[in-house]
């Protein structure tokens, strides 16, 4: 039996806000959480070595996040039912590889799909320093299975990710996934049991547990980093992504890329299974790594 989400309690519920004091190891440990290290065609040393730090930009998901929030009863989601859709991120400046930073997570949009079928909860977090400058923006986009039904529009407002183009890719990159790397990714914040627990995993129709989507995104990311942008985190100053079946933690992400000028589009493949695992993903890059945005 499906329930239609509770838009009252969801709309009068706060997410609490977020702040992170971090520094070169939480930075190491998110990269260990999207494959840094595994692959022995790039170099990730700088991802994972505190003597000459860099940090993978899309750390700036987890950095000032509430974690998986839906989990909280007052939220009005019935969270066993999430299943992450999209997730956008703009970088304003490149993230220091040791700060503290605030994030401030809010609920802009809803969608109903109709009676017993998907809504969608979109929500935006922006993350600041404590003098109040803005270094990024992550939008993020829930499926709740079988929640729709309350009356809302039917679709979010905004445009969509475009489509790939329909031609050969420019590039394409194989990283691998590592059997734990759900269960490192976990401990940078997000604790859904979906990504841990076998016996959580199977009353939610999956075989065995599966990796964190902003885990796969990462793994994207960094396939971008190294085959556009010569290695340098800074140049990615936007990514978006559209997920479209789970990864298992020990799948090789293919990622195949599409590159016109400062413009990337891509889509990756869990290899050996030949799965679309993202889809219409979007990437902009600055050159002087300074932020066009």
């Amino acid at each position: 039996m499906t329930t239609p989400l509770d838009i009252e309690k969801l709309r009068a519920y706060a997410i609490p806000q977020a702040r992170d004091d971090y520094d070169p190891r939480d930075v190491i440990l998110y990269a260990l959480g999207v494959g840094a290290g595994l692959s022995d065609e790039v170099d990730d040393t700088a991802f994972l070595y505190e003597r000459q730090i860099q940090v993978l930009p899309t750390m700036g998901v987890v950095l000032g996040s509430p974690g998986f929030w839906g989990m909280d009863p007052a939220s009005g989601i019935d969270w066993a039912n999430v299943m992450h859709g999209e997730e956008r991120l703009r970088l304003f400046q490149p993230l220091d590889p040791s700060g503290t930073l605030i994030g401030e997570t809010q609920v802009t949009d809803l969608a109903d799909k109709g009676a017993g079928k998907p809504a969608l909860v979109r929500s935006v977090k922006e993350l600041r320093t404590p003098g109040g400058t803005l270094v990024a923006e992550a939008v993020e986009t829930w499926i709740v299975r079988g929640a729709g039904g309350f009356g809302g529009p039917r679709d979010l407002p905004g445009g969509s990710l475009p489509a790939v183009p329909d031609r050969a890719p420019d590039f394409r990159i194989d990283l691998p996934t590592s059997a734990n790397q759900a269960a490192i990714y976990r401990l940078s914040g997000d604790r859904n049991p979906l990504h841990i627990d076998p016996e959580f995993v199977r009353s939610a129709g999956f075989e065995r547990p599966i990796l964190h989507g902003l885990s796969t995104m990462g793994v994207t990311a960094r396939a971008l980093i190294h085959a556009c942008c010569g290695g340098k985190p800074a140049m990615l100053r936007e990514i978006g992504v559209r997920f479209t079946n789970p990864v298992f933690p020990g799948d090789t992400i293919r990622t195949v890329i599409w590159q016109q000028g400062s413009t990337l589009q891509f889509r990756a493949y869990a290899a050996e299974r030949d799965v679309l695992v993202i889809d219409n993903g979007l990437a902009l890059i600055s050159p002087d790594g300074q932020s066009s945005f």
